[in-house]
């Protein structure tokens, strides 16, 4: 399946604000970038980095006045999720050096904190891919998927009290049920095929039977689609822009998600 991303911000600016962009999709095992256009208006002096998450990020200052920002990238993604019902859980003794950031507690996604409603969600099923199953269908059932309610990132904690969030606040409760059970798990934002109502989306991955698999609690069932652009531990590391100085929002935010062929 071939997909066209597209997201444009603009923001109006008041004094010279630096940013920090987090907007490019890099290709990996589970997408591949065509092409890929990145556009900035005025255009200013950017430099580019990778994050401690492999993340491809710009920090750029923006003068007064408008600023906007337009990014489109072609994407080759699978047709099919993959899915490994059964799958293996790896002790942390045996998982990858790289994977072991996603077993600690963080900021949004206190981990310490629910061990016994894990076990309680997980009771009776295989250890690995089928805990983490249980705990997105607990999620799917217990938890109400409200797009658009928040702009302010929730814990876990606070998202098991509301009842209730968006696309990020069921990743952070997701992502702190599989660390509880020595699991790890991480966030992904970027792009969704045929999400409602559109726009930039939030899921988890956790690492089961020696490789990432995706879950998302506010969809149903295994659907294809799914374009990252940014993976960490919560919200805090994966703000697709970051500014610096008085605060602003967009003035005008587009995401749109197309079907190009497959």
């Amino acid at each position: 399946m071939q997909l066209r991303t597209r997201c444009q911000l603009s923001f109006h600016l008041s004094i010279p604000t630096p940013f920090i962009l987090m907007l490019r999709p890099r290709s990996g095992a589970q997408q591949w970038i065509t092409r890929e256009i990145f556009r900035l208006n005025p255009m200013v002096p950017v430099v580019e980095f990778t994050d401690s998450y492999g993340n491809l990020c710009q920090r750029l200052t923006a003068p007064p006045g408008l600023f906007s920002i337009h990014t489109s990238a072609e994407v080759v993604v699978s047709d099919l999720m993959a899915a490994a019902p059964g799958g293996p859980f790896i002790s942390p003794e045996f998982l990858p050096a790289e994977t072991l950031v996603y077993l600690y507690p963080s900021r949004y996604c206190e981990s310490d904190r629910f061990g016994d409603l894990a076990l309680e969600i997980t009771q009776g099923c295989l250890l690995g891919y089928d805990q983490v199953q249980a705990i997105e269908d607990w999620l799917r059932t217990n938890i109400a998927y409200l797009p658009g309610t928040s702009d302010i990132p929730i814990s876990a904690a606070e998202v098991r009290q509301r009842g209730s969030g968006v696309c990020r606040d069921l990743s952070h409760l997701g992502i702190a049920l599989c660390r509880s059970l020595a699991i790890p798990a991480r966030m992904v934002v970027g792009y969704l095929h045929g999400l409602e109502p559109m726009d930039m989306h939030a899921w988890f991955e956790a690492y089961v039977n020696d490789r990432w698999y995706t879950f998302d609690a506010t969809q149903f069932g295994k659907k294809a689609g799914y374009v990252a652009v940014g993976y960490g531990r919560d919200a805090a590391d994966v703000s697709v822009y970051t500014q610096f100085g008085p605060a602003v929002v967009p003035e005008y935010q587009m995401v749109r998600v197309e079907k190009v062929s497959g």
